[in-house]
């Protein structure tokens, strides 16, 4: 499956008591639609006795599959506490986009963006201000002397 359908047939499942399992939580998905893989990512180990996050992704063979899972799971009941459902995110990459390591101009996706081949902006711009823009010192004339206008 690509990489983009791959994240729109994935579902992110959050609020998750301490006690859920990642075979607790296909069993819960599993009458919307075949489950390719649940993920329940581990605790960071911040707080003992925590075996997980409190969220999971579930990933769905088909994105109506995912779109079910979420209009009859989100706001249920599991374990005691009120989860919630949605679409889940595509990660961010760490060299795009703000907050990267990497300057904004080096950047794949904004140089295809901002590329446009041409041979030298500078004086086509300069000449493009020079047709349209009027001189900023016209109406000016006589302004060089301080003191009221001589009748």
């Amino acid at each position: 499956m690509a990489d983009a359908n791959r994240w729109k047939a994935t579902v992110y499942v959050g609020g998750l008591a301490p006690i859920v399992t990642s075979s607790y939580i296909h069993d819960a998905f599993i009458p919307f639609g075949e489950i390719v893989e649940v993920q329940l990512p581990e605790s960071d180990g911040r707080n003992p006795g925590e075996r997980h996050r409190g969220f999971a992704y579930v990933e769905y063979e088909d994105v109506a599959d995912a779109k079910e899972a979420i209009d009859n799971m989100d706001q249920s009941e599991l374990f005691g506490r009120i989860i919630k459902v949605s679409q889940a995110k595509a990660p961010k990459s760490a060299d795009e986009g703000l907050g990267s390591k990497k300057a904004l101009w080096e950047q794949e996706s904004w140089i295809a963006k901002n590329a446009g081949g041409e041979a030298d902006p500078s004086s086509e711009q300069a000449k493009m201000l020079q047709d349209t823009a009027p001189d900023p010192m016209q109406g000016l004339e006589g302004l060089d002397v301080a003191g009221p206008k001589p009748e």
